[in-house]
C-alpha cells in the first residue's frame, strides 16, 4: 500500500508538470490577450483537479496493468511450446493465427474505448446533425484498427518490410481521397490520428515488442515497432470506404425514387 501511494504521488507530480504548460497558455491568453475573466472559475479549477488526478491514475493503470498484459499475451501466444514448434527454429506464419485473432480483437476493443475517438465521434455527430452517428464512426474506425493490427503482426511474423505496407496503404488513401465525399475527408484523416492515443498505444507497443522478441529471427528494435503506424493508417482507409459506400447507397436510393416516380 505504501509503495502504491508513493508511486501515485510521483505520477501525480509528473502529470501536473505535464499539464502545467497547457494551463499557463490558456490562462495567459484568457487574461493577457483576451483580457477576460475566466468564466465559472470554481468549476474550471475543480475540473482541472479531476483531470490531473484521473490522468495520474490512468497512467499508473497503463504502467501496472495494460502494458504488461500486452507483452505477456504476445509472448505466451507466440511461445514455441504453445505453437508446437522447436525452440529457436523457423515457424510457418500460419502457426501464429491466435496472434492475428488476438491482435484484431484487442485492436477493436481498445479503439472502442479510446477517449479521444469518443470525443471526435460526439462532435462529428453534433456538427453533422446525426448524419454521422457516434456508434457508426467508432465501429468503422475500430474495424480499421483491428485489421491493421492483424496485418501488422503478420508483417512481424513474416519479417517483410514495413515500408511496403505503408506505401501501399497511403497510395490507396490518396486514390480514395479523390472519390470520397469532401465533407468526410478531413474527419477520416483525423480518425487515423485519434486512434493512437492513451489506451491503444501502450498495448499496441507492448504487443509488437513482445511478439518480435519471441519470434525466431526477429529484432525488437527493428521489427517491434511499426504497429502504431498501421493503427494510424488503416482507420483512414475504412472511414473513407464507409463514406464512399454511404454515398453510393444514397445515389442508388435517389435513382430508385426517380424510377418509382416514373
Amino acid at each position: 500500500m505504501i509503495d502504491f501511494v508513493k508511486d501515485f504521488v510521483l505520477e501525480l507530480f509528473a502529470t501536473l508538470r505535464d499539464v502545467l504548460p497547457i494551463l499557463v497558455v490558456i490562462v495567459f491568453f484568457q487574461l493577457v490577450v483576451l483580457k477576460q475573466p475566466i468564466p465559472h472559475l470554481k468549476k474550471v479549477i475543480l475540473g482541472g483537479v479531476y483531470v490531473v488526478i484521473g490522468l495520474a491514475l490512468f497512467l499508473m493503470g497503463l504502467e501496472k496493468a495494460l502494458f504488461p498484459i500486452g507483452k505477456i499475451m504476445a509472448t505466451q501466444l507466440s511461445d514455441p511450446e504453445f505453437l508446437g514448434t522447436s525452440l529457436g527454429g523457423p515457424s510457418d506464419w500460419r502457426s501464429y493465427y491466435w496472434i492475428y485473432i488476438f491482435s484484431a480483437l484487442i485492436g477493436f476493443s481498445t479503439t472502442i474505448a479510446e477517449p479521444s475517438l469518443i470525443a471526435v465521434a460526439i462532435k462529428a455527430d453534433e456538427v453533422s446533425a446525426g448524419t454521422i452517428s457516434q456508434g457508426g464512426l467508432r465501429v468503422t474506425v475500430a474495424l480499421g484498427v483491428a485489421f491493421a493490427l492483424a496485418l501488422g503482426t503478420f508483417r512481424i511474423v513474416t519479417g517483410t518490410s514495413l515500408f511496403v505496407y505503408i506505401m501501399a496503404g497511403y497510395i490507396l488513401v490518396i486514390i480514395q481521397t479523390f472519390f470520397a465525399p469532401k465533407n468526410l475527408i478531413a474527419l477520416a484523416y483525423d480518425s487515423g490520428g485519434v486512434t493512437t492515443s492513451t489506451v491503444t498505444v501502450p498495448i499496441v507497443a507492448a504487443l509488437g515488442l513482445g511478439l518480435s522478441s519471441t519470434v525466431p529471427g526477429r529484432n525488437p528494435a527493428i521489427d517491434g515497432f511499426g504497429l502504431i503506424a498501421f493503427a494510424s493508417l488503416f482507420p483512414i482507409i475504412t472511414v473513407l470506404g464507409y463514406a464512399q459506400i454511404m454515398e453510393l447507397k444514397t445515389r442508388l436510393f435517389k435513382i430508385k425514387i426517380k424510377r418509382d416516380e416514373i
